[in-house]
């Protein structure tokens, strides 16, 4: 008598975490275009539609709009140390390196996106404050290239530039946020200008650091 041979199961094949990734990213990639266009509380059910994917999808990896918000500050500032980065491993031009490091890091929006860090979320959050801490340091590095080849100023700080470049790529009241990109670059520039050695004028005060400017929140 011939012994059956148990047919074994067939098992769906889980997707790959590529899949995943993919998800994951274009969702904050679709929760950052539309927390800049219109602001932090644009309905999670939107930035789904937006992103291609199910409204399941977005609170299996974003269980609350706070952990969303996060995680698009966060990779905001990662690609910023990517810009850093580049602009350290650049040869000749230091203060042309910082030029175009600012010029992308305005493109990251980060003007956009600082008030939702004050206003929806635990700012001390361990992500957080890694993500921003590895931001400054970057920065901080590429000033000092230019200033020891003295070609940036030596009065000015990461808190100034971080200042300038929130206040310069951030519309002004009454205009369209899209619209106004066209003058972001031309009004960096104005300001990059200023910052070359060697300054024409003293600037009152002293050089501002990140630290300077959280203890005046």
């Amino acid at each position: 008598m011939e012994t059956a041979t148990a047919t074994p199961a067939v098992r769906k094949a889980p997707r790959p975490r590529a899949d995943a990734l993919r998800n994951r990213e274009r969702i904050v990639t679709a929760a950052r275009e539309m927390f800049v266009e219109l602001g932090p509380d644009v309905p999670l059910d939107d930035i789904a539609r937006r992103a291609g994917v199910g409204n399941a999808t977005v609170y299996r990896n974003f269980p609350d709009r706070d952990a969303l918000v996060r995680e698009v500050v966060c990779s905001v500032l990662d690609r910023t140390v990517q810009a850093g980065q580049l602009a350290l491993a650049e040869s000749g031009d230091a203060f042309g390196a910082l030029e175009r490091f600012v010029h992308v890091a305005a493109d990251e929006r980060i003007s956009a996106l600082c008030p939702m860090v004050a206003s929806t979320f635990d700012q001390h959050h361990p992500d957080l404050e890694a993500a921003r801490e590895r931001a400054e340091q970057i920065i901080e590095q590429v000033m000092n290239r230019a200033k020891e080849a003295g070609q940036l100023r030596t009065d000015v700080g990461v808190g100034d530039l971080m200042i300038a470049v929130a206040q310069l790529s951030r519309p002004p009241a009454g205009t369209a946020c899209l619209s106004a990109d066209r003058f972001v670059h031309r009004h960096l520039q104005l300001f990059l200008d200023g910052l070359r050695a060697p300054a024409r004028s003293a600037l009152p005060g002293t050089a501002v650091t990140m630290e300077d400017l959280r203890q005046a929140q």
